[in-house]
């Protein structure tokens, strides 16, 4: 019988290398993809030998996805039982301070991304059904929309919106849709400046906010419960629960929140 097999977008680094580990630890078999090669290669020194793979790929080209699922599922012994479309990047600043490439690259990872991922994996996941599973990255900025960060809220809110939509669609075939709704987590990507425009580093901005900054372990170990548990949404970090909480119970309360806010984390 072939191993189980999950496939992780954004493999190499953050959230999908700690995500891999996890999988791994526990005997899966790995399939990690992303643009970054020698990353990958980090990524699979962290997995016993012969139990991972890795795949060159840009979640925006569609036929891409193809390729890299049919090499994947070829490498593990023919299935695929999880589908991780995690790759992503963060965009911040006020709207007018983002350029048209920088909105348009946000929307085609985040977002297009996700969509071209679920797509192609249909096919496997109905193959291995039921218990599969199309397991997403959204955010804590799907839950509110964020000020100083409304491009990057817009790809979340989608995300959690596909999640919820696929969950339907998906039942009767056996698949099962999750999603992961993580806060600030430590990973490089807070080390990146929010905008083009900006010379300081999102992770000033999270400090300077008083938030919290989540270790990425707390997430992989919520990619393990949301695979195999029945939570839709995920939620990961203090500040993605306490403003899920205010979203539902106070909202005129977090509406006023987020206005003194303004673009604290996005500037």
């Amino acid at each position: 019988m072939a191993n189980r097999t999950i496939f992780i977008t954004g493999g190499a680094s953050g959230i999908g290398r700690a995500v891999a580990e996890r999988f791994g630890r526990a005997g899966w078999f790995v399939g990690i993809a992303d643009i970054d090669e020698e990353g990958m290669a980090g990524t699979a020194a962290l997995i016993s030998a012969g139990f991972s793979s890795q795949h060159k790929l840009d979640v925006r080209e569609r036929a891409a996805w193809d390729v890299a699922l049919a090499d994947c599922a070829e490498a593990s012994g023919g299935r695929i039982d999880v589908v991780f479309n995690n790759a992503g990047i963060p965009l911040g600043g006020r709207i007018t301070d983002c350029t048209p490439e920088e909105v348009g690259r946000t929307l085609d990872i985040n977002l297009k991304g996700v969509i071209f991922g679920a797509q192609a994996a249909y096919p496997y996941l109905k193959a291995s059904a039921p218990g599969s599973c199309l397991l997403n990255t959204a955010s804590a900025a799907g839950i509110y929309g964020v000020p100083g960060a409304s491009i990057y809220s817009a790809t979340k809110f989608g995300v959690r919106s596909i999640t919820e939509s696929l969950d339907a669609e998906w039942r009767d075939d056996g698949i099962l849709v999750r999603d992961l709704m993580p806060s600030f987590i430590e990973t490089p990507l807070l080390d990146h400046a929010p905008n083009r425009a900006s010379n300081e580093d999102i992770r000033g901005g999270v400090l300077a906010a008083g938030l919290e900054i989540t270790p990425v372990s707390a997430v992989a170990e919520a990619a393990w419960a949301a695979v195999h548990g029945k939570k839709l949404h995920t939620l990961v970090g203090k500040t993605a629960n306490r403003l899920a909480f205010a979203a539902r119970w106070m909202p005129g309360a977090l509406r006023k929140q987020v206005g003194r806010q303004g673009g604290a984390l996005g500037e």
